[in-house]
């Protein structure tokens, strides 16, 4: 698969989601305007760069300006309660479920529609609650058989997590793994960007491992983790890779990853959607072989 590179579409999606940011913190309009002055003149230095990548230095903007360090903390702490909330929907879903694999891979994809400020992509957490349960049985793009198969093969496994409130949804899919025999190590942010789960957000809601990845959106070879970069090249680990930011980044050196390496994610915006072949909004669920 091409590596994403920014489309048109990517351009008006980044700043929109700067005026989303704004409006979360309300900032004044010199915030503002700086913000978007400065993200401007980046993308003109960084055209045809991988969308995540300038996303992150949006973040980077956004903390420094507004001097927040955690801009999506409020909407973290509602879709983790949420997810909470809506987890006896997936329990039941799996104990009902005849077959056990595609069921996890189901309840992972699913709980990734749990973002803010994509654009083409409407989620709300207070109506989360009402879709949750078709949109475990929604037509899932991919091989199941492939990568069930991959699944069943692998004893250990590298989970790169994407959003806070997914996150719920991914331990229970890690824990159900682990059952099965399996070592899974978990691979959140470093700190806070977007509404990503952190490590520190992690404590106390798991006893498994737990590497951090970096700050940024995705995956950067630049700024991981060494230890997370042990994990990701190591060929006996299989990397379960949830999300747009890390479909994006790992798009760079995903050959390096062939026969291990498998994307769940919601495809929410048409370039993620067009490199996947699929409709927007899509569930995808993708062995990478």
């Amino acid at each position: 698969m091409a590596i994403l590179r920014m489309a048109s579409s990517c351009y008006i999606c980044i700043l929109e989601r700067a005026g989303f940011e704004c409006e979360l913190l309300s900032l004044p309009e010199d915030r503002r305007l700086e913000l978007v002055e400065g993200l401007l003149q980046f993308m003109a230095e960084h055209m045809r760069d991988v969308p995540a990548t300038v996303g992150t230095e949006r973040e980077i903007m956004l903390k420094r300006i507004s001097g927040v360090a955690d801009p999506y903390s409020k909407l973290k702490e509602e879709s983790n309660d949420v997810a909470r909330e809506l987890l006896p929907v997936a329990e039941r879903f799996y104990d009902l479920s005849e077959d056990k694999m595609e069921a996890l891979v189901r309840i992972a994809a699913a709980a990734n529609s749990m973002e803010f400020g994509v654009r083409g992509h409407e989620f709300d957490n207070r109506s989360f609650s009402s879709v949750f349960e078709d949109t475990l049985r929604e037509d899932l793009v991919g091989d199941l058989d492939a990568l069930k198969k991959l699944l069943a093969g692998s004893s250990r496994i590298f989970y790169l997590t994407d959003n806070a409130g997914e996150v719920v949804f991914d331990l229970f899919v890690m824990e159900k793994l682990r059952e099965m025999g399996k070592r899974v190590i978990i691979g959140p942010k470093a700190e806070p960007v977007l509404n990503d789960v952190t490590a520190d957000e992690l404590e106390g809601m798991t006893d498994a491992e737990i590497v951090p990845t970096g700050g940024v959106v995705g995956i950067s070879l630049d700024r991981i983790n060494p230890e997370a970069r042990r994990l990701l090249f190591d060929p006996e680990w299989l990397v379960i890779a949830k999300g747009m930011g890390n479909f994006e980044t790992i798009s760079e050196f995903e050959e390096t990853l062939r026969g291990r390496l498998i994307y769940i994610f919601r495809a929410k915006c048409e370039p993620v959607a067009r490199a996947n072949c699929v409709r927007q909004g899509s569930l995808v669920a993708r062995a990478y072989l």
